[in-house]
């Protein structure tokens, strides 16, 4: 009939709709997973940096003997650096007092003629140092020094944090596992339910004579697209919430890494391809391979 037109079907285009969807909200999930994963890390940072050492001195120690001390703390690898400077704080007895007083209320020098308390170094020690053993030695090392008379820190606290960090990371690991082999399945059987509507004319192709790599070409550079595209989409989404968070929540801004976060932004617009596109040559090489009752 006059006016009657037949919609032509182009190679490579099928509904993609449903398959940038599905693959958004599947790198969505990934990704926020992945943020979980960057914050706790590094609220455990924050965590770690707060593990203190104290280091009392002998009383009438010389000013030179004090000097020598911090010298030597502050050369030692294990102790945390903090914006380019040595997590080293030296409190006289003097300040430990007034620290005191204003705790607990009570005025031991109205009392006391003399002040009971030491000068003290207190330091933070690397993440990487933070294993009970190692603080052990540490601890060792600095109570051999010449002029210290104690070495003190929360020993329980430090192996109940490496405990539950262990459990964490572990049952998070498997979350992830879990997560990623679930993610691919659902990707893959998206768009090879989207290629289906496809099949025939990828038999028609063959019988006029295309080459494979000429029928696989539009699908694999189309969902190489829409692969990145979901990428792009999910990591927008994630920085939006992220972003809404930090303005409304306070303290939540100290738990972001924004370095981690765009490579993880960036793993996702890089997986997101990957995964359309091998999901893609997959679907296409099978409908490449079948007979034609198979088709059917």
């Amino acid at each position: 009939m006059k006016g009657n037109s037949r919609k032509k079907t182009k190679v490579g285009k099928f509904k993609f709709i449903s398959v940038l969807f599905s693959t958004t909200l599947s790198l969505f999930i990934v990704g926020l997973f992945g943020v979980i994963f960057i914050q706790a890390k590094t609220l455990t940072k924050i965590i770690r940096e707060n593990i203190e050492i104290q280091v009392f001195l002998n009383k009438n120690i010389t000013e030179e003997r004090k000097e020598e001390i911090a010298k030597t703390l502050s050369q030692k690898p294990f102790l945390l650096e903090k914006e380019n400077s040595k997590a080293l704080v030296f409190i006289s007895q003097e300040e430990a007092a007034a620290s005191f007083l204003e705790d607990t209320g009570e005025d031991f020098t109205a009392f006391l003629d003399d002040n009971p308390l030491r000068d003290s170094y207190t330091l933070a020690i690397s993440e990487e140092f933070q294993t009970a053993d190692q603080i052990k030695e540490i601890v060792a090392e600095i109570q051999d020094m010449d002029g210290v008379f104690e070495v003190t820190y929360m020993s329980d606290l430090v192996e109940s944090i490496n405990e539950n960090l262990l459990k964490v990371s572990l049952v998070m690991g498997g979350f992830i596992v879990i997560l990623i082999v679930t993610v691919i399945m659902l990707i893959n059987n998206t768009i090879r339910l989207a290629l289906f509507s496809q099949r025939f004319l990828i038999r028609s192709m063959q019988l006029v004579g295309a080459t494979r790599g000429f029928i696989r070409r539009p699908f694999l550079s189309r969902a190489f697209f829409f692969g990145a595209l979901s990428g792009v989409l999910a990591s927008g989404i994630l920085y939006a919430i992220i972003e809404y968070t930090k303005a409304n929540i306070d303290g939540f801004a100290l738990l972001q890494n924004y370095e981690l976060l765009y490579l993880l932004f960036g793993g996702l617009v890089i997986v997101g391809a990957m995964l359309s596109f091998f999901s893609t040559l997959r679907a296409v090489n099978k409908y490449l391979n079948m007979s034609l009752d198979e088709l059917y």
